[in-house]
């Protein structure tokens, strides 16, 4: 982001062509209500901001009001003057519209902001704001007449950033906030601790950013490739807030109606901490501080059976506490490695003293601890879903970002909860591409990914669907090291969340939606801000069914032709245009782009190549049911002649802690003679390659026969992404049902952060030759 005034980024609207024209209304989140009338207000020279009542308390509302105005056009707009034209501000009763909720009117005589509180008289200005100018303009600022009502359909519409991993600079932070409050999200979550970076003053414990704030750079290498520090080396990159920043952030935020809600990590991702202050650990051994993703030799866990532990966090959320008036402290409560915990001989003695009886329980009983302290001050904790394994504490509130699952389970038990899954709400996922993009931690987010999501899952009942406080993007930086990425990897998916969580769900449109873009776009473009154009990628999916597969082509882009080609060609506005499923009959490289404005849109064109067998296109049928996550293109995925990669998502099929057994129809006898299944592996994401895959073949599909089990090769302690074809060959049989048993690891191995926990298996394609 610019050193740039608030007005430049909440001015994100269309710019008028000519003031004697109707302006288009583009505002971002869809109102609930909006009538254009006939003709509009002019604000000039003359014009005044008038509050009706409640002066002392909106006088900063309409300072802020009037400077945004003066700046676009040099009006100095004063508080006296002619009644008739005025833009006026009022706390009055507003029924229907909430505590948030606000109404505008507009009309050739004035404008009229009313609202229950200043949340909504700010959410009204901003509304205005985004029918004026985006630059500073001689024209007259005409407002269309029109008639607003509106109020937000959750809670909580929150954004997170991630400032350990990467350091940015409290001015960075408050543009970040500038950008919520534009579309009217409430929420910052402010990811302020974490094993590369403790960026919180405490006054208490000097040595949290004396040292736990600084680290050796290696910036120029990729977060997974970064080598741990070595003794003797000078820290070189990091920073921390000092609590007067923090107060004036916290400050900034409140005055644009964002709420900050400080993450304070526990009992994990605290190597920051410990490489201050050791002593918190379970080795208790010095350590130097983390560099990136390399936690070889690594303790990044506080210890539980430590009460030295607790005095020490007690202390850290007193001081975090009188910083952060809001409601919720964030406590992490994520991915612990709990392997620590087994070897400490302070945590076993703590687990036989309290009768727990295992370290889920053990984290239970840490957290259960905190949150009575947290909310002896009159708190509330709120902690990622991992916070429910051993027990949820009993006010807590859960941030679901496994999937959904962590979320309704907790509603189901009667606590809120806030949807945060990683698809499609992790902004640090590639939006486009992933060619010609900027490097990313992997996954695929894309704009109408986001647009399309609803955080209330189709699971809950009505009365649990009210634990649903809202939904909130996560932005983690491993791979985010400069402002300007930050901008890029936020606009405009935030855009799209914000209306997810504002908007009725009934009046959500991508059409719509994408018809106010542009104008959005160009405000970005005009105050320099760095902004993802859009995905431009041809979404190419197979459709394998029947014995046939045909290639749908498709694009984010409202009404952009698509063309492509099957002889692995580059694409252009000549090639073959798009007009249906393409049948595809033989092996072939079909690559697609999109053309808008005659150009070819996106670096380089979508492709995939297809290799056709005897099961392409066959059904397949499976004894135990397909993670919901990870469905790939629908049950034939197995048989569309497309192979994963190592990218996880997209083409795999996913089973947590269930073998896979599938059974293809190929449709009538054919002769088989070998068969192959292809398996992922990666560590990381609790992915395991099977024990052994087993394949049989049938005649009757009833009576089947074995012809091949081959057993795994790849370590368990393989950290690399790996993909391993499992086949068999064997004399030719005839069969017109083939069956692969691929059987699961069973638990995630040991000193893994999920140890004993069930593993993934990741399938894609049945190769029958």
């Amino acid at each position: 982001m610019k050193n740039s005034t608030l007005l430049y980024l909440l001015l994100l609207a269309p710019s008028l062509a000519l003031a004697q024209q109707q302006p288009v209304v583009s505002i971002v989140p869809e109102p609930v209500q909006l009538q254009l009338g006939q003709g509009g207000f002019t604000i000039d020279g003359g014009t005044t901001v008038r509050l009706d009542n409640a002066r002392r308390e909106l006088a900063p509302a309409a300072d802020f009001l009037a400077g945004c105005i003066q700046r676009i056009s040099g009006y100095e707009l004063p508080r006296k003057g002619k009644a008739s034209n005025a833009i006026r501000l009022s706390l009055e009763n507003v029924p229907g519209v909430g505590e948030e909720g606000y109404k505008l009117a507009v009309s050739p005589q004035g404008i009229r902001i009313s609202a229950n509180t200043k949340a909504g008289i700010l959410y009204g200005m901003q509304s205005l704001l985004q029918t004026l100018p985006q630059v500073r303009t001689n024209a007259a600022l005409l407002v269309p007449s029109m008639q607003v009502t509106d109020y937000p359909r959750f809670a909580w519409r929150g954004m997170h950033l991630d400032v350990s991993r990467h350091f940015f600079p409290p001015a960075a932070v408050k543009e970040y906030i500038d950008l919520l409050a534009s579309y009217k999200m409430n929420r910052f979550h402010w990811h302020l601790i974490d094993d590369t970076g403790w960026r919180l003053q405490i006054k208490q414990y000097p040595k949290l950013t004396e040292v736990g704030a600084w680290r050796v750079d290696q910036n120029d290498k990729a977060w997974d490739q970064r080598p741990q520090a070595q003794p003797g080396q000078a820290p070189t990159y990091g920073g921390y807030y000092t609590q007067q920043q923090v107060r004036e952030i916290v400050a900034y935020a409140a005055a644009r109606n964002v709420t900050v809600v400080p993450e304070i990590e526990m009992p994990g991702h605290v190597a920051s901490a410990i490489a201050a202050y050791p002593e918190l650990s379970c080795e208790q051994k010095p350590q130097l501080p983390l560099t990136g993703g390399n936690y070889t030799g690594i303790s990044s866990n506080y210890c539980p059976g430590n009460e030295a532990v607790y005095t020490f966090l007690e202390n850290v959320l007193d001081e975090t506490m009188a910083l952060f008036p809001g409601k919720y402290i964030h406590i992490g409560g994520d991915e612990v490695d709990k392997s620590s915990w087994k070897k400490c001989a302070r945590c076993q003695a703590l687990m036989k003293r309290e009768g727990l009886k295992d370290e889920d329980e053990l984290q239970s009983y840490f957290i259960k601890r905190i949150e009575k302290y947290v909310v002896s001050k009159g708190r509330r904790i709120i902690g990622w879903d991992e916070i429910l394994e051993g027990g949820l504490a009993p006010e807590a509130t859960v941030m679901s970002w496994r999937g959904e699952s962590g979320g309704i389970e907790a509603a189901r038990q009667g606590h809120d909860v806030v949807m945060t899954p990683g698809k499609p709400v992790y902004f640090d996922q590639y939006q486009a591409g992933p060619a010609g993009e900027p490097l990313a931690i992997g996954g695929f987010n894309t704009l109408k990914n986001v647009y399309d999501y609803e955080p209330v899952p189709k699971e809950l009942t009505a009365a649990q669907a009210q634990h649903v406080l809202g939904a909130q993007a996560n932005l983690w930086t491993e791979y985010i090291t400069t402002v300007n990425q930050v901008e890029y990897m936020v606009l405009p998916r935030m855009l799209a969340l914000a209306e997810v969580v504002w908007s009725p769900k009934e009046k959500r449109s991508w059409e719509g939606f994408s018809a106010r873009l542009p104008y959005h776009y160009k405000g970005f473009g005009q105050r320099g801000l760095n902004y993802s154009p859009g995905n431009f990628t041809v979404a190419i999916q197979p459709i394998a069914q029947n014995g046939a597969l045909a290639v749908a082509l498709s694009a984010e882009v409202v009404g952009a032709p698509i063309y492509y080609t099957l002889d692995g060609s580059e694409p252009t506005g000549q090639s073959t245009a798009y007009r249906g499923p393409v049948p595809i009959t033989s092996s072939v490289t079909l690559k697609a782009v999109t053309v808008v404005n005659g150009q070819v849109k996106g670096v380089v064109p979508a492709a995939q190549s297809f290799a056709v067998h005897k099961a392409i296109g066959r059904n397949v049928t499976y004894r135990n049911p397909i993670s919901k996550y990870y469905q790939a293109e629908g049950p034939n995925s197995l048989t569309d002649g497309v192979r994963g990669t190592t990218a996880v998502g997209k083409h795999w099929h996913g089973l947590s802690g269930n073998d896979l057994v599938a059974t293809v129809d190929l449709g009538a006898p054919q002769a088989v003679s070998n068969l192959t299944l292809g398996c992922l592996q990666n560590y990381r994401d609790w992915i395991f390659m099977p024990r052994q895959v087993k394949f049989e073949v049938s005649t009757d599909g009833t009576n089947f026969k074995e012809v091949g089990t081959v057993q795994n090769q790849v370590s368990v302690d393989e950290k690399d992404a790996t993909i391993r074809d499992f086949t068999a060959s064997f004399p030719t049989q005839q069969a017109r049902y083939v069956r692969v048993t691929a059987k699961n690891l069973g638990a995630n191995p040991k000193g893994h952060p999920g140890e004993g926990k069930a593993p993934w298996i990741f399938a894609d394609e049945i190769i029958v030759k």
